[in-house]
């Protein structure tokens, strides 16, 4: 049986900070099978609105993710551009849309279970 790489747990979340099983800290996070990173909104131009771009996600699924959980923040103003959706929709990513905390409790099952990515968002 081929072992899939895991995608890191997170340990904590709270206001400004997300701890990761990797050993790092993070504003906000960009989790994939196998590491970890922070996730820069000024390199896809990322922003409340429109949202989460393509480009944010492309990066997990080049990591292997084969479901995708997507962080709104804690009073869920991180809105996901509808082009985000419409590329996971044409590859056939399953992905969950939800407020930080829920992000984090359904991206720690979830990467149990599969690869898993997860864009974390640790503020408003």
């Amino acid at each position: 049986m081929i072992q899939k790489i895991k995608s890191p747990q997170i340990n904590s979340i709270k206001w400004g900070k997300i701890s990761t099983g990797d050993g790092h800290e993070y504003k906000d996070a960009k989790l994939f099978p196998g590491g970890s990173r922070e996730w820069d909104w000024n390199e896809t131009g990322t922003h409340h609105r429109p949202g989460i771009q393509p480009a944010d996600v492309e990066e997990l699924l080049q990591h292997g993710a084969e479901v995708v959980v997507l962080s709104r923040g804690f009073h869920e103003r991180l809105q996901t551009s509808r082009k985000t959706e419409n590329y996971l929709k044409e590859r056939n990513i399953p992905y969950h849309v939800l407020e930080t905390e829920a992000a984090v409790q359904k991206y720690n099952q979830l990467r149990e279970e599969q690869p898993a990515g997860a864009l974390i968002h640790s503020t408003c």
